[in-house]
């Protein structure tokens, strides 16, 4: 799944640049995913007095509302991108907003100013308002979606891909680099997503069916782990697939199990 972010000032034209790019992505037969990231803090998409709202003021972890033609599912926290992405499977996802989000990202923008304040390596182009006014900035082309969104969408199948993960340089920088720095530089051209050493890891951890990305360290001592105590086993084959399941249905038997036996 390609994911990339659309972000910018308030009145920049970004809300509607993505409906002209989840259209023409549509249209061309992709399916689409879109993730808003609203700022207000006294945002509640429940209200106070219904009866989901009073579910959660009892104390429900997890409230969903099911209707005839829609389910909203209510977290009660903030979840970050990594989170939201597992409940999407679609062949692009689009941000709105998430300056902060390790993706390729298109910045609309009113002002040059404003323009100034969002570009970065990871943009790789302009749209909004001021796409009227410019074909490039910086470098970077400008494309109005209202008059050419053909074109890019086009700059879309080229620049974007899956989501990286966005470690700390000093806990992975396998490849040489920050997660964040990486990501500018395979918008950039120089560099490839699969430079991302995680894309080539042999062990795989998933917890509740979410993937948990590990640098490299740690994949190391999970697989040594895993390898130290299988290896003692009958069956045992070197460079073999091997599979652990763990959840609420695997139990390690207790004494007090023998003795009822």
């Amino acid at each position: 799944m390609k994911v990339f972010a659309v972000i910018g000032y308030t009145k920049s034209g970004k809300t509607t640049t993505i409906e002209s790019i989840i259209k023409e992505l549509r249209h061309r037969k992709y399916s689409v995913g879109s993730i808003k990231d609203i700022h207000f803090e006294e945002f509640h998409i429940d209200t106070v007095g219904t009866n989901t709202h009073r579910h959660k003021e009892a104390g429900s972890q997890l409230v969903t509302a099911r209707g005839l033609n829609e389910t909203d599912i209510l977290y009660q926290r903030k979840l970050d991108i990594y989170e939201i992405a597992t409940h999407y499977d679609y062949d692009y996802l689009i941000l709105e907003g998430y300056r902060e989000a390790n993706v390729p990202k298109i910045v609309a923008a009113a002002s040059l100013e404003d323009l100034d304040d969002d570009l970065s390596d990871s943009t790789f182009a302009i749209s909004g308002r001021i796409a009227a006014e410019l074909d490039a900035y910086c470098g970077v082309p400008a494309i109005n979606a209202l008059e050419n969104v053909s074109d890019l969408v086009d700059l879309i199948e080229i620049k974007t891909f899956e989501l990286l993960p966005d470690f700390d340089q000093k806990c992975c920088g396998a490849c040489g680099y920050s997660c964040k720095e990486l990501c500018g530089l395979i918008v950039q051209g120089e560099k490839a997503r699969s430079d991302c050493v995680l894309s080539m890891a042999s062990i795989a951890l998933t917890i509740n069916g979410r993937k948990i990305d590990m640098v490299p360290f740690v994949q190391n001592l999970l697989r040594n782990a895993v390898i130290g105590v299988v290896s003692e086993l009958d069956g045992y084959q070197k460079n073999a697939r091997i599979t652990v399941e763990l959840g609420v249905d695997y139990r390690i038997p207790t004494a007090r199990d023998a003795n009822e036996a």
